[in-house]
């Protein structure tokens, strides 16, 4: 006691300041997978300048700015850190619960694109016109609802302790709920998404620790449906072409197989070092078409030769080295489930784009994760590295 009777003295810890919240030794941004985030960072500060080298010179596409393309790109990358801190923040536990909600508005975007909404860009009914010049693509979201998705049905009896593996009833609603969008973006038909989303699917449910003989009946069904799809003639006739284009090179140079003729002609003169960024002949003479999104690799292979080529590869497999390493670290199944999604997505997303201007994987018009042009594609990859950083902030830190 005091002395005059007063009461007794409390201690109060003072309040911590915003910075310390941040910096300190729980705080936030130590718990950030910072190799990561430089790397995705660098890799979008690249796409920027190989955009602005493909359209600064398309008037057709630009509208007479030479800019045009560039400060969109630079917008889509500050909308999609946003998101990225957004997803950080929310926490990929706290995010269960509202993603039945993500699902369902997912699915509705999606279908929305088969109704008068959707526009045809390239062949695929993917898209659907916002006006302004601005327009969003659904089925990107697709990839980060079907990994949460999947991920909430196959963890709950693991995560609580019921099962040390997701039991067939398990299974079968999360293969029902990936097989809705998949039929849907089938339908347009988006043969490049589909792909992704297979793998996605394949991913999280090795993940989830599935019985094998659900893999296998995957791989087999998996088989089993490209033969009917192409029997039943489901594809497309640009669809057909493009694969054949990929068999023999020579095919239609003057049409279908034109494209991938000149991204290699424009990734094999870059040589060592390249022609020095906005000087490629191919790409300031336009004969690679789609070179700002789909084909946005051949502008680095042929300015920036194959040391910068190489970089955006390296730094592609820095996200997906510390991508792997939050995988094995998760606290939780449903955190692990989430990161092989994100990992598989990337991963074979970076490979058939990269691999369809070397002339290894047939055209499917999937963009380069962090550096192709696109909003919605930009958004979708920021979220979901958002989500990649939520599940490493989980994991306890190590003694300092």
């Amino acid at each position: 006691m005091s002395a005059a009777g007063s009461l007794p003295l409390r201690r109060f810890a003072p309040p911590r300041s915003t910075w310390s919240r941040l910096t300190g030794r729980d705080g936030a941004l130590r718990r950030l997978d910072w190799p990561m985030l430089l790397a995705a960072l660098a890799l979008s500060v690249l796409g920027c300048l190989l955009v602005y080298s493909a359209t600064r010179g398309r008037t057709g596409l630009t509208h007479g700015d030479p800019y045009y393309f560039l400060k969109r790109n630079i917008l889509n990358t500050v909308i999609g850190l946003a998101l990225a801190a957004g997803a950080v923040r929310a926490g990929h536990r706290a995010l269960r619960g509202a993603v039945p909600v993500l699902y369902i508005l997912s699915v509705l975007a999606t279908a929305a694109v088969l109704t008068p909404l959707g526009a045809t860009i390239n062949g695929a009914r993917s898209w659907i016109q916002l006006g302004g010049g601005f327009s969003v693509q659904p089925s990107e979201f697709t990839k980060i609802t079907i990994t949460l998705g999947m991920a909430v049905l196959l963890a709950r009896q693991v995560d609580s302790g019921e099962r040390s593996r997701p039991g067939h009833r398990a299974v079968l609603q999360a293969l029902g709920v990936a097989a809705v969008p998949v039929l849907v973006i089938l339908l347009m038909p988006d043969l490049g998404s589909v792909m992704v989303l297979a793998v996605i699917v394949l991913a999280v449910l090795l993940a989830s620790g599935a019985a094998r003989r659900w893999i296998l009946g995957l791989l087999s069904g998996g088989v089993l449906g490209c033969v009917l799809i192409w029997q039943l003639g489901i594809l497309d006739t640009y669809q057909i072409n493009r694969f054949a284009a990929f068999a023999n090179p020579a095919f239609d140079p003057s049409g279908i197989g034109y494209n991938t003729m000149q991204a290699r002609i424009a990734i094999g003169s870059g040589g060592l070092t390249g022609a020095g960024l906005f000087h490629g002949p191919q790409t300031t003479g336009r004969f690679v078409p789609e070179q700002q999104t789909d084909f946005v690799f051949t502008v680095a292979g042929e300015e920036l030769g194959f040391l910068g080529a190489g970089a955006i590869i390296l730094l592609l497999g820095v996200v997906l080295w510390r991508a792997c390493r939050i995988a094995r670290e998760a606290t939780d199944r449903y955190g692990a489930m989430v990161a092989a999604g994100v990992i598989t997505w990337f991963a074979f997303q970076s490979f058939e784009n990269i691999g369809m201007t070397l002339g290894i994987m047939p055209v499917t018009g999937l963009p380069l994760p962090f550096v192709s042009y696109g909003g919605s594609s930009a958004f979708a990859a920021w979220t979901a590295l958002g989500l990649l950083q939520a599940v490493k902030a989980r994991r306890p830190l190590a003694p300092a």
